[in-house]
């Protein structure tokens, strides 16, 4: 995912810092996509309809894609060097679409959250996106309060927008240097072929 601008978080006043994010590979995606499915499945803010078609979307040949395209899409939030939480995105005509941020429960009262969504706004602001935009619901206070302290501006509330529900879109702008628009992993037979193969390895 290009240039990158590391934030990291210190564990004492005068050791080492420790990164608190990295890039994701093939051989996280089976712990991030059983880790997103829970996150699915136990979200209290959307309908069992929603719920069974994110399921059926965000396979693990989706994951595999959005490394293909660039390995931070699948970004894994590091809680003492290891995986403590995910963020997932993807560019859909020339926008950033942050899908799902989830951290683990046993990481719930950390700074996770926090540091992991900083860094994930450091690293993209790199020149090849105008905004982040991502899609929160109503009551859940816990995603709105930390968008709106990292700069996020709540743009719409979108009446029966999924599945005849409401969603609030939030965006926040970043600064587009390069030209053109990222599209993501070029599609075709042989490239879903390879990344299966790739899979396959990982088992």
């Amino acid at each position: 995912m290009s240039g990158i601008t590391q934030i990291d978080e210190p564990q004492n006043v005068a050791g080492p810092r420790a990164p608190v994010y990295r890039a994701g590979s093939y051989a996280d995606i089976a712990l991030i996509h059983t880790k997103l499915h829970e996150a699915i499945a136990t979200s209290p803010y959307y309908s069992d309809e929603f719920k069974s078609y994110e399921m059926a979307r965000l396979t693990r040949e989706h994951l595999a894609s959005l490394i293909d395209a660039d390995p931070y899409h699948v970004l894994i939030m590091l809680s003492d060097g290891k995986p403590g939480g995910f963020m997932i995105s993807g560019p859909e005509l020339g926008t950033l679409w942050l899908y799902w941020s989830y951290v683990f429960p046993e990481n719930r009262r950390s700074s996770l959250g926090i540091s992991a969504m900083r860094a994930f706004i450091k690293h993209w602001d790199n020149g090849r996106f105008h905004k982040i935009a991502t899609y929160t619901k109503h009551g859940n206070e816990a995603a709105a309060a930390i968008m709106g302290r990292m700069g996020f501006e709540h743009i719409a509330t979108l009446n029966n927008h999924i599945f005849g529900e409401d969603y609030l879109l939030y965006e926040r702008p970043l600064t587009k240097l390069v030209p053109g628009y990222d599209r993501g992993t070029p599609g075709g037979l042989l490239r879903k072929l390879q990344r299966k193969v790739k899979l396959a390895l990982q088992k």
